[in-house]
């Protein structure tokens, strides 16, 4: 008895959370601006057009420069919910200025636990907004009327690993090791670079796209060092992936967060945790601290991700490597020049048609409520073409976004009428959509005109914050005159966007 009071003693006298910056505060001004402060992150104005980063009186720090952000509100077309946190809420949006699909991540500011992950997290994705190995930053804003804050991230359509675990039920080998480089990658930057201690490294939070690029998410927790060689000492994080000297209330570093990474590879490649987290969190622990490190069957893995992982879960941290010494480990090189093709297993993970639909349905929505929207949103229309893209209506084929976007303010004025009362909205009733060249789509759509204020949804699939879906409409009573409308939309530039390259548009009386 007295020798498992000794080994729980670590856990019962775990020093209180020191997570929260005691001095983290908040202020909305009188025009809407919220204004976050705090030692340990710094300065941020945000409000409903996007977010400024205040630089620090006196920074020498190269990185510690003003930033501004312009991520507005009004600019956001926002879908349905992708995924839950303790902290916030993440749906899917398309950024209207830029036809982009992201995440938008949403929390309440008024929590102050939830108000220092947010400091944290901003601060990371601001001193990286484009790191190899990273989810994309591409601003933030605040919502007065909610409290909420909403951060734009790239949206990554691959989903998780561990989504990936769920449905493949383990990760080969070669896959994995493709991951883990970039995962490396990211994990050099947080450490090397911007002395950060990520904590939550963990399958759920190591997220890859569809064209195979795999990056680390989920920065509410981490926490800054002033240099290579300091210490944390708070205890947070998720407890399945804590390395011993966390568990064991002692200060820790970088390396942490790489038993974390050997635990989650781990659990990718076999498929299941490695400890047994049944009977609760205090023997998870207790495993932890005084069981063998576990290790890859020798039997199902090769020498080299044995040997990878065994350097990972170390129980000394000292021992561990470093992100940028495990790059060079036998493991990533030996697939490093192999040609594996990462993308091609992310497609077959997860059923293309659901996909498409997904897809159609947002390019849809976003189109129709962009040309039945305000007339200040109308201009980014325009941006949505190409030099090459056409489009055909009333027995004529214009090319160019000029002619394309002057063609479709001559249809839009027409539909307008001369009153606001004569304005007919489209109502989209039928949708189809297939696959089209690498990864582009084809949507075809009909429907019908009516009298109304906005486009409406018929679907109760599709859900539009701030638009409500009218299933029961009855179109036929109400209806103007008819249309049907193909659109091919191929990728843009930009990860994310898309852009129409031709378009065909039937009227009817």
């Amino acid at each position: 008895m007295d020798q498992m009071k000794k080994k729980l003693m670590p856990l019962i006298n775990m020093r209180p959370d020191m997570s929260i910056d005691a001095s983290a505060s908040y202020k909305v001004t009188d025009g809407g601006t919220l204004n976050l402060l705090s030692r340990s992150c710094g300065e941020y104005n945000i409000n409903q057009l996007g977010l400024q980063k205040k630089s620090s009186a006196g920074g020498d720090d190269k990185d510690d420069k003003e930033r501004t952000y312009q991520c507005a509100s009004n600019e956001m077309c926002v879908f349905g919910a992708i995924g839950w946190g303790a902290s916030s809420v993440v749906r899917k949006a398309i950024h209207i200025p830029t036809h982009r699909i992201l995440a938008l991540k949403k929390i309440n500011v008024f929590e102050k636990e939830k108000r220092q992950q947010l400091l944290n997290e901003i601060r990371t994705l601001c001193e990286a907004p484009m790191a190899k190995g990273l989810v994309e930053f591409y601003g933030a804003f605040y919502s007065p009327d909610s409290g909420q804050i909403s951060i734009a991230l790239e949206y990554m359509d691959g989903g998780s690993l561990a989504d990936i675990v769920r449905n493949k039920k383990f990760i080969p080998e070669p896959i994995l090791s493709v991951i883990t480089r970039k995962v490396l990658q990211g994990l050099q930057f947080l450490h090397g670079v911007r002395h950060l201690v990520h904590r939550d490294i963990k399958p759920a939070n190591l997220l890859i796209n569809l064209i195979g690029e795999p990056k680390i998410t989920d920065f509410g927790i981490s926490a800054g060092l002033d240099n290579s060689i300091a210490m944390c000492a708070t205890f947070v994080g998720t407890v399945t992936y804590m390395s011993p000297e966390r568990i064991n209330n002692e200060c820790y570093s970088y390396p942490a967060d790489i038993w974390s990474l050997g635990l989650a590879l781990l659990e990718c490649g076999t498929g299941e945790f490695p400890y047994n987290a049944s009977k609760g969190p205090v023997n998870l622990m207790l495993q932890v601290m005084y069981d063998p490190s576990p290790a890859p069957p020798a039997d199902r893995f090769s020498c080299e991700f044995r040997s990878f992982v065994e350097a990972c879960l170390r129980k000394d941290a000292d021992t561990r490597p470093t992100a940028e010494q495990l790059l060079q480990h036998p493991f990533i090189k030996k697939y490093e020049n192999a040609d594996v093709d990462l993308a091609g297993f992310v497609h077959s993970v997860f059923d293309p048609t659901e996909r498409l639909k997904d897809l159609s349905d947002m390019l849809t929505v976003h189109y129709y409520m962009l040309f039945d929207g305000p007339d200040s949103l109308w201009h980014h229309m325009k941006t949505f073409y190409r030099q090459n893209s056409t489009f055909s209506f009333a027995n004529q084929t214009v090319c160019g976004l000029d002619q394309v976007f002057t063609t479709l303010t001559d249809i839009r004025n027409m539909l307008a009428g001369e009153r606001a009362e004569e304005r007919l909205v489209h109502v989209v009733e039928n949708l189809q959509c297939c696959a089209y060249s690498k990864r582009g789509i084809v949507i075809r759509v009909s429907g019908a005109f009516v009298l109304g204020s906005h486009f409406i949804p018929t679907s109760d699939g599709i859900q539009v914050e701030g638009l409500l879906a009218s299933p029961s409409l009855d179109v036929q009573s109400r209806q103007m005159g008819t249309f049907s409308e193909q659109f091919v939309m191929e990728p843009a530039e930009q990860q994310g966007s898309f852009f129409i390259s031709k378009q065909e548009l039937y009227i009817q009386q």
